[in-house]
């Protein structure tokens, strides 16, 4: 998959995952292409521990194991950012 298309779909699942985490209002479009692309490789090797492939192009699956591999990204950022009590 070429650059462009990697930008394009890493913006479409880091937004997605935005909404679905309600960090929408908190980031910028440019964080959303960053979440997407760094998503998209985190829901790949997440689905290789389930025997299934990863990003396989510019289709719905591999949409959606972007948007899962952010949604986890986000998760674990707010962990590591949560004040320790």
């Amino acid at each position: 998959m070429n650059i462009l298309l990697w930008i394009i779909l890493g913006g479409l699942a880091g937004w997605i995952a935005s909404l679905i985490m309600r960090t929408s209002s908190t980031q910028s479009v440019w964080w959303d292409i960053i979440i997407g692309i760094v998503g998209a490789l985190l829901g790949g090797f997440i689905m290789s521990f389930f025997g299934r492939p990863g990003v396989t192009g510019f289709n719905v699956y591999s949409l959606v194991v972007a948007v899962v591999g952010a949604i986890v990204l986000i998760f674990l950022g707010r962990l590591i950012q949560r004040p320790s009590l």
